[in-house]
């Protein structure tokens, strides 16, 4: 069996360290809008992760008439790149729910200025397929795999709750996606805690099921987080709400080609077509802009007093003072239900 689950992780490992790459810049004057102005151009220094916006605003057309250049810099996850934020290396960047909470609690100088909901469905807790746990109240002694502050951290925490355990009554490993990965088809760990696109290509490989996800556990809220200093550079400021309508029309337009965006998606991060399109339909494609509404900031509270209750992050603090809404407009509440494409995928 160990022989086994060796040769499965060499074959998933490929396509999902293409989605865990470290931090690396390109620069994107003609590349990403088709500038071709000098080097005096306004550069908008946004971070992304692999197959994430630079992708999607491609894919959708939304970097054919840019009025700035882009300079793109991907990292594995939301926490590394809201350090960028906070070191003033990024100007403008997407994570999920829970990386503006360890950032803000920590005192880094970010500032949430959009949002998206969508479907929770692929926030997942995984076992291996012939896994004896049944329930997440059967993780109690076992070891789990998670990415710290990631949007996933919470999702354990809350599916433990419902369970009536706590984060000490397991064994949790922190790692990254892909060290994750290999921990989990080798057997080193009992479950991961992970968010789609590897739920999916976990789910397309049969080696292994959801034991939870994340509906009703966790807000499904998405958000772009700015730095301060680029808001306040009129320039910026506007490069910024030029930047985050092109993705609100970008995801529009994913929910209307999701065949369209999972080849797209497949050919940027090596998973195969069928995974990209199942974690379209699942997740990515569900999501709908929203505003950031006294609702949204109350639920993303909850996640600090949560966590900083824990003693996982340094402080307790009010979230918002870490959200600005001046970009807004006239967007529907952060309660607005997800997209669907009719099944539960």
């Amino acid at each position: 069996m160990k022989s086994v689950r060796h040769v499965l992780a060499a074959a998933l490992l490929l396509p999902l360290a293409l989605l865990a790459t470290t931090a690396c810049t390109s620069a994107s004057g003609a590349d990403a809008g088709g500038n071709t102005d000098g080097k005096g151009d306004l550069v908008l220094n946004v971070g992304d992760q692999k197959g994430g916006s630079e992708a999607v605003l491609r894919a959708a057309g939304e970097l054919d008439d840019l009025p700035y250049r882009v300079k793109w810099s991907t990292f594995t996850s939301g926490p590394p790149l809201l350090e960028a934020v906070n070191a003033g290396a990024v100007d403008i960047g997407g994570v999920g729910n829970t990386p503006p909470v360890f950032a803000a609690g920590a005192g880094s100088k970010i500032t949430v200025i959009a949002a998206t909901h969508g479907d929770s469905a692929g926030e997942a807790i995984l076992v291996p397929k012939d896994s004896p746990l049944r329930t997440p109240g059967d993780l109690k002694g076992r070891k789990v795999a998670v990415a710290q502050g990631s949007s996933a951290h919470f999702q354990l925490v809350g599916s433990l709750e419902r369970a009536g355990l706590t984060l000490k009554d397991v064994q949790v490993t922190l790692l990254q996606p892909a060290d994750a990965l290999a921990a989990f088809t080798s057997g080193k760990v009992d479950a991961w805690a992970v968010w789609d696109p590897y739920t999916s290509q976990v789910l397309h490989s049969g080696t292994g099921r959801i034991l939870t996800d994340g509906r009703g556990v966790v807000n499904g809220l998405g958000f772009q987080v700015a730095a301060p200093a680029a808001l306040a550079d009129p320039a910026k400021e506007k490069a910024v709400e030029d930047f985050v309508e092109r993705l609100r029309r970008a995801q529009e337009w994913v929910f209307g080609h999701p065949e369209e965006w999972a080849k797209v998606w497949a050919k940027e991060t090596g998973l195969p077509y069928e995974v990209a399109l199942a974690a379209v339909k699942r997740s990515s494609g569900t999501r709908i802009p929203v505003a950031l509404d006294g609702a949204a900031i109350a639920s993303e509270q909850r996640i600090a007093d949560t966590f900083a209750g824990l003693g996982l992050i340094p402080r307790p603090f009010r979230f918002a003072d870490f959200v600005d809404n001046r970009f807004d407009k006239d967007l529907p509440p952060s309660t607005t239900p997800a997209r669907s494409y009719g099944k539960d995928d």
